[in-house]
């Protein structure tokens, strides 16, 4: 070999595995950037203009506690998230940037569109019970040690509100551990912030939810708040402690935190009032045997259409709540009902970025006319109030319990199916009965198909992605939905109202009953992503999949005010 050329062949050889490096390293930032893009950057804005000086310095400590609350559910979802996070934030390479946006979206290291697999080197499987239990705990070992205990001692460890760790003595076999210990350095400056938010307010019943759930952080006991929460007034309507139990996907146990800092539109909650009128004759009209409706609701259910401006913890993670249906405490909804909430500018946001471009794709041309934003938030408005209606608590074996309980791990998936199905079963009812008009009918369902394709991509392993998968299987199943060759999907309007009713029964029969079995056969079997709808699926990978929230309200109210300028002297 000519000794001129070695330094030069010596270079090709030692370079070579860094030009791969590099690479694999620019491959990996594209992926992880690919993955982020489904979630299209979005300003999230309401009208604080008319607001008072002290209500946009409440609403600004309400973002304070918001951002706690946000790190605490972070540490619920998995113990290790927080030491993670802090090394993915000191690497500032384009991948490690890219890599620290996308854990700030799923709240850790799994993608939730894509079955919770990792995306971030040496994490775990994602657990199934979260932080709400030990890692290594069996789900079996668990029910065979409540199953030991006393019926008195059973409720402290079903509780919303604490986790389970391992005893320190191994035949005593777990510890309950409330969440104002657990959590209790975070959840002590949540509270002092809401005192000093509440001290602020000028609003009394403002003041009253703020006090009293202030102090609930403290003594763990949510009731007195949740009460003061439904009697809410006033412009500012803030929802902050622990709710959904999604994230616990062993039992549906245990509550995750999250917080909405929200403001009323006056104009569009009066137009909804109607149908809290409604409810009680939905009710008697359900599918159902006629012993499993309830006589008389548990109180008058408010709704309220609220702009966001800041969302946290499990509000704030993968796909966006568009509205909620809250309490949870079956005391609370027995007494005063729940209270519905419809989050307007997020649902705007997800229309126009999501919506719109997915039926372009899975409806006919002559079909896209028919897709309705009134039709779509009145659907997410009845998908809410639905949650109030059916069955709750029940009788099985002649004992008192309640749905979520029976159903364990199940419930979350069928309740929101049954929310779905249910609720285009309350607006035909509604339309049949002229409380709505019957130009809602035809977009109302064709609204639906398209929105069904919005709610599959969340991930059938997502109790709403689920839920969906359930009901879209079940309509085709019934002809009420058509596959066409074309690879788009239409509706039968002459089959579609008797599939409605046969699941809308179906589901509920099974809530009523508390079967379990049944419960996970139905989700086993139609919560699937099916050929054709995959091939629709993949037909939409350009389309985003929801919206990643840009807070800029949030970040005025917070911004330092701008000194202002000095007069420019004046000459004398």
């Amino acid at each position: 070999m000519n000794s001129k050329f070695l330094p030069a062949a010596l270079l090709v050889v030692c370079c070579a595995p860094l030009i791969a490096f590099q690479e694999t390293q620019v491959s990996e930032t594209l992926k992880l950037q690919r993955m982020a893009a489904r979630f299209a950057p979005t300003d999230i804005t309401a009208d604080v203009s008319k607001l008072s000086a002290a209500d946009r310095q409440v609403l600004a400590k309400l973002v304070d506690a918001s951002k706690i609350i946000d790190g605490l559910f972070l540490r619920q979802v998995w113990a290790g998230n927080e030491a993670m996070l802090m090394d993915l934030a000191r690497d500032q390479s384009p991948e490690g940037r890219a890599r620290l946006h996308y854990f700030l979206i799923n709240k850790g290291p799994w993608s939730r569109l894509d079955h919770n697999e990792p995306f971030v080197s040496g994490a775990p499987p994602k657990p199934a019970g979260a932080n709400y239990y030990p890692p290594t705990m069996a789900k079996a070992d668990l029910e065979k040690w409540i199953q030991s205990l006393p019926e008195s001692a059973r409720p402290r460890v079903t509780n919303f509100f604490t986790v389970l760790r391992n005893a320190t003595n191994a035949a005593n076999g777990f510890s309950v551990v409330p969440y104002n210990i657990e959590y209790q350095g975070e959840l002590s400056h949540a509270s002092a912030l809401l005192r000093e938010a509440a001290a602020l307010a000028t609003e009394p019943t403002l003041k009253a939810f703020l006090e009293k759930r202030a102090d609930a952080f403290l003594t763990n006991d949510y009731y007195e708040s949740d009460v003061a929460w439904m009697e809410l007034k006033g412009a500012i309507e803030p929802t902050i402690g622990p709710y959904e139990v999604y994230e616990d996907e062993l039992f549906n146990y245990k509550a995750g935190f999250e917080s909405y800092v929200t403001i009323q539109d006056e104009g569009e909650t009066a137009k909804l009032q109607k149908f809290a009128a409604e409810l009680q004759d939905i009710e008697d009209h359900l599918p159902i045997d006629p012993q499993y409706r309830n006589p008389k609701l548990g109180g008058m259910a408010p709704i309220v259409v609220v702009n966001e401006i800041f969302a946290a913890g499990d509000g704030n993670r993968g796909v966006q709540t568009a509205a909620f249906n809250l309490p949870n405490d079956e005391r609370v909804i027995r007494e005063k009902g729940a209270k519905r909430v419809m989050l307007k500018n997020v649902q705007d946001a997800k229309f126009a970025k999501t919506l719109t471009p997915i039926s372009k794709i899975v409806l006919a041309v002559a079909d896209q006319k028919d897709l309705s934003f009134d039709a779509f938030f009145t659907h997410i408005v009845v998908h809410e109030l639905m949650h109030g209606l059916g069955p709750h608590s029940i009788t099985v074996g002649g004992r008192q319990t309640t749905v979520r309980q029976e159903l364990k791990e199940t419930y979350s998936f069928l309740e929101e199916a049954k929310a779905d199905i249910s609720g285009l079963f309350a607006i035909q009812h509604m339309i049949d009965k002229g409380v709505l008009p019957k130009t809602l009918e035809r977009p109302l369902y064709t609204t639906y198909l398209a929105s069904a394709f919005r709610s599959i991509r969340f991930g059938v392993n997502e109790a709403h992605g689920k839920g969906i998968a359930v009901q879209l299987n079940y309509l085709l199943d019934q002809g009420a939905f058509v596959a066409t060759p074309d690879g788009t999907f239409a509706v039968d309007f002459a089959k579609v109202k008797n599939g409605v009713a046969g699941l809308t029964r179906e589901i509920m029969t099974i809530q009523a009953e508390g079967d379990y079995a049944k419960s996970k056969a139905l989700g086993e079997r139609l919560g699937i992503v099916r050929p054709p709808v995959q091939k629709a699926l993949d037909a939409l990978k350009a389309v985003p999949v929801d919206i990643e929230p840009r807070f800029t309200t949030a970040a005025q109210l917070l911004a330092p005010p701008r000194p202002r300028a000095k007069a420019p002297a004046t000459k004398r």
